[in-house]
């Protein structure tokens, strides 16, 4: 129970801890608000741990966040010591990149919750388009979350899931039916947090999702779009990035993340931004 009762009390969670889909449902919408994504221990050249003890002292312990083999691999432990039933999957990333993300390998990190014979998708890992609720694995038409609704389409033997933003459909990621063995996460974890062309070697990426609003970090770029569809962007000074961090993103700020903070606020945009 120590580990049920240490994250609950992260995540702010005080109902029932049995295998229902209510439960799901809460812990799915409270962990984004609580636990941020992040990688800054990317930046800093410090390895990204995936054993259990490791997680827990980082994410619940300490306060920080983590990306998606460190949240979903926690997500999981949680789900199984309440008796839900979860299969282990890996994603490949499509979310606002062109058709050359087709060619990427997979390396994010999903889980398939089976709940009274009803498989459901859940994802607390996926940064500023994390899924707020779980949804249905086995329908293809539109379904709502507390923020954007989604869709999953079968893709020969894969899944695409997908977002609606304003008017339009955006892939977000295409999801491989086998289930993962914890060797395949080791490996994508590996070529995420070390591989020299990996975005996050190069750019600060940190996102929070409260019932109000998703708050997205990148580089010096804050972006908030809140549940009404309304949206704002800023651009950050690096002070202001130090401030975003401890206070929306609700981060530990710690005084040796200063140069990847500087470096983040020197950042030029070359593309357009959008």
């Amino acid at each position: 129970m120590e580990l049920l009762d240490a994250y609950c009390a992260r995540i702010g969670y005080t109902g029932p801890r049995t295998p229902t889909l209510d439960t799901l449902r809460a812990l799915q919408q409270l962990h984004p608000a609580a636990i941020p994504f992040e990688a800054i221990d990317v930046l800093l050249d410090r390895p990204i741990l995936l054993e259990p003890a490791a997680v827990d002292a980082k994410l619940i312990a300490a306060g920080r966040g983590g990306y998606c083999f460190e949240q979903n691999s926690l997500f999981q432990r949680v789900l199984c010591a309440l008796g839900f039933a979860v299969e282990p999957l890996i994603a490949q990333v499509r979310w606002m990149a062109g058709p050359e993300a087709q060619l990427r390998p997979r390396t994010h990190m999903v889980l398939r919750v089976t709940v009274d014979g009803q498989p459901w998708l859940c994802d607390v890992g996926f940064g500023s388009c994390v899924l707020t609720a779980p949804i249905r694995f086995d329908l293809t038409t539109p379904q709502s979350t507390p923020h954007e609704r989604f869709r999953i389409t079968p893709q020969g033997n894969e899944h695409l899931l997908e977002a609606l933003l304003g008017d339009d459909w955006l892939p977000v990621y295409m999801i491989s039916p086998a289930p993962c063995r914890d060797g395949d996460y080791v490996m994508a974890n590996y070529y995420s947090s070390t591989y020299p062309q990996s975005h996050f070697r190069h750019d600060l990426i940190v996102a929070r999702s409260t019932p109000e609003a998703r708050h997205a970090l990148l580089r010096n770029r804050l972006t908030i779009r809140r549940a009404d569809g309304a949206s704002e962007r800023r651009f950050l000074s690096a002070d202001e990035i130090e401030r975003a961090l401890a206070e929306v993103f609700l981060l530990p700020v710690a005084p040796e993340w200063r140069p990847v903070i500087e470096r983040a606020a020197a950042a030029v945009w070359e593309e357009p931004v959008r």
